[in-house]
């Protein structure tokens, strides 16, 4: 119920906002520019919140993999999958955005909410900013990608501690990442007005071009899901294990079911297991270990929307992306996109890190949480599909090596949303 209110939420404010746009209407106006204060409120509350959440979301994923050293061929081999897949849907997600955008009118957003645009780096000093001479520094002046590239040196590096020491670290970071989790849904519980606050004043001054313009960015998600799906799942599944399209969507429609109406790969794990074992002919052992990691990690179509919605953002605020800064969001979103928090939305909460490198505000957020539910169930259903093609992939690739269950390295599962 809670994505119905925010979509209300949504509506009601682009009806206030339409209305006050087109009637000239004083009360209309005093409403729309009124609700301000409780936008400004919600989204200091989302700043607040996802820097603590993806840091120790981000040490407990990477943590839990245990010492880097006893990851075996499989562990590998996954991982380089993730990564290599990551890559084209953020680039996918923000080249078909940029197509898109001919289509888009010249809007923009008031200026009042435009942060001041970083100064470009040249890559050697970019590379050289990763690593942070004060990390509690880098978090108090925002510096996302530092202090994730020190987390998760900090987390590799508890993974090769004694099994005890390791899981007191874990449980303390899995301990505070639940808490932020639950304050997380309690700043949810205000979205509907927060959405309200921050979409009526900005309607009120652009009017009907506002509503097109977050049309054509859906349309540009779905169509950017689909090239991903024919240009890397697919072909990926047909030409390494040998399963055609067709057959492939037919053996995990049950799974991309779940994965849409639920908007959670997570709810579809049992559905997920059941078909890749049963119809794809993936062993246990390998569907155990790679069906709830990849439903914890592996997100290639909340990546995708991530890129879009930067590209769209960056044209509704009037913030230029040249190519340094657009390797830098690609990051930015690579690093999240790993390790997504498990909240509602979770896509669109932790798109924070990529909004600030480039320097787009991040009240962009409370639109995309606005028209979430739509590309919400999309990328679900992509998310599902490419989780199991790593499974599939991966047996097909290990089906000869005659691995026994004790040789596949095991991952534990972070919760996941």
């Amino acid at each position: 119920m809670l994505h119905l209110a925010i979509a209300a939420g949504l509506i009601f404010g682009l009806i206030v906002g339409l209305g006050a746009a087109a009637t000239g209407n004083e009360w209309l106006h005093a409403i729309a520019n009124g609700s301000a204060p409780f936008g400004v409120v919600f989204m200091n509350a989302i700043r607040m919140i996802v820097i603590p959440l993806i840091i120790t979301v981000i040490f407990t994923s990477i943590a839990n993999l245990g010492d880097p050293r006893k990851l075996g061929r499989i562990g590998l081999q996954t991982m380089a999958f993730y990564w290599i897949t990551l890559i084209p849907a953020i680039a996918i997600g923000m080249a078909t955005m940029k197509f898109g955008l001919q289509f888009v009118g010249e809007i923009r957003m008031p200026q009042t909410a435009v942060t001041q645009v970083p100064e470009l780096q040249s890559m050697v000093d970019f590379l050289v900013s990763l690593v942070p001479a004060n990390p509690f520094a880098a978090a108090s002046n925002g510096a996302i990608l530092p202090l994730i590239v020190f987390t998760a040196l900090l987390a590799a590096a508890t993974g090769t501690l004694p099994v005890k020491n390791r899981e007191r670290l874990i449980n303390i970071a899995d301990d505070i990442s639940k808490a932020l989790i639950k304050l997380v849904w309690w700043i949810l519980y205000t979205a509907p007005i927060g959405v309200f606050g921050l979409t009526a004043p900005v309607t009120a001054k652009l009017g009907w071009d506002l509503v097109q313009s977050l049309g054509i960015f859906i349309t540009c998600v779905f169509i950017g899901l689909l090239i991903f799906l024919v240009l890397v799942t697919l072909p990926l599944v047909y030409f390494a294990a040998g399963i055609g399209p067709l057959r492939y969507l037919k053996s995990t429609f049950g799974a991309m079911s779940v994965a849409a109406s639920t908007t959670s790969t997570a709810a579809a794990i049992p559905v997920s297991l059941e078909e890749t074992t049963k119809n794809l002919k993936v062993s246990t052992t390998i569907a155990d270990l790679l069906v709830p990691l990849g439903a914890s990690m592996h997100r290639p179509g909340s990546a995708l929307f991530q890129g879009t919605a930067i590209v769209f953002l960056a044209h509704l605020y009037d913030v230029p992306i040249p190519a340094a800064a657009v390797g830098a969001a690609m990051l930015a979103t690579f690093l999240v996109s790993l390790t997504v928090a498990p909240v509602p939305s979770s896509g669109v909460v932790t798109m924070a890190p990529a909004l600030e490198t480039v320097g787009i505000p991040v009240a962009g957020i409370a639109l995309m949480l606005g028209i979430d539910r739509i590309p919400d169930m999309m990328r679900s259903a992509i998310n599902v599909l490419a989780q199991i093609s790593t499974a599939v992939l991966i047996n097909r690739w290990n089906s000869d090596t005659g691995d026994s269950p004790e040789k596949v390295v095991s991952v534990q599962n972070p919760e996941s949303g």
